[in-house]
């Protein structure tokens, strides 16, 4: 079996973070293997594939910001989903002391 891409190690571990949950970039990075490459994480993301069911809106700022510019439709789904899970956002932020993934 060939070994999987980078942007499949990122989507493996993105999948594993529970409901109810975020990670950052930078830890995503680093669970996958890929270092200091937090960067490349946002980017892998965007090139999930249509009808996917990765949570990738589980996925913020290490400073528990959301990425996506305030009103973007990507920033109402991200905001909504978390929400939903019991995640609370509020200034489009997120305590990752209280709500990072820690596996």
């Amino acid at each position: 079996m060939p070994e999987p891409t980078k942007e499949q190690k990122i989507w493996q571990v993105v999948a594993l973070i529970p409901p109810g949950s975020v990670a950052s970039y930078g830890q995503v990075a680093d669970m996958a293997g890929l270092g200091r490459q937090a960067r490349f994480v946002g980017r892998a993301l965007g090139k999930l594939p249509s009808g996917h069911s990765i949570p990738w809106y589980r996925v913020i700022r290490s400073s528990g910001q959301i990425a996506f510019p305030q009103g973007s439709e990507a920033y109402e789904v991200q905001v909504y989903r978390l929400r939903e899970e019991g995640v609370e956002v509020l200034n489009s932020r997120v305590s990752m002391q209280r709500f990072q993934w820690r596996p």
